[in-house]
């Protein structure tokens, strides 16, 4: 973990349960918001459509002060704010919306360097369209959150902030 990392928060993604839990540094719940993590499950490997495990910590927050569903690509608002009639148009897009944290791996060899890293994976948390189902893994390795759950998270967590996936 780097020396950086904030203390205060901690987020744990239970893939099992399909559940991210945001808790304080005392290990107290915050808050407990629905997920959908990778549809192939667990795994490290690039390419895989996984989503990685292991500990990793927050590189990167985007987005902030952004509108609600505002519409991503390569980490950059586009200038749209979905809708269902941009999603009509592009029926088989991969929306990342609203706010991405954008995770690092810790672990050498497991969910960083090559072939295994999280980063370079650009493996996020993220918003998604309102209509995708929560509590089912859906995802492309990502963790997808509901637009409001997720600008909520967002501003609780700072960049460092450790990241634990099991």
């Amino acid at each position: 973990m780097s020396d950086t990392t904030p203390l205060g928060v901690t987020l744990c993604i239970d893939i099992a349960r399909q559940c991210l839990t945001l808790l304080d540094d005392s290990r107290g719940a915050i808050a407990v918001y629905p997920v959908s993590t990778g549809l192939n499950g667990p795994g490290e490997r690039d390419g895989s459509g996984c989503t990685p495990t292991g500990e990793h910590y927050v590189r990167a927050r985007i987005g902030a002060g952004q509108p609600i569903n505002t519409v991503y690509r390569g980490r950059r608002p586009t200038g749209e704010i979905y809708s269902q009639e941009l999603a009509d148009a592009y029926p088989g897009r991969d929306w990342i919306l609203t706010r991405i944290l954008w995770l690092c791996g810790c672990e050498w060899g497991h969910n960083r360097g090559p072939g295994v890293d999280t980063f370079r994976r650009f493996i996020y948390i993220h918003g998604t369209p309102d209509t995708e189902p929560m509590g089912v893994a859906r995802s492309h390795g990502c963790i997808r959150m509901r637009n409001a759950d997720m600008i909520e998270l967002f501003e609780q967590v700072p960049a460092g902030t450790r990241v634990r996936i099991g």
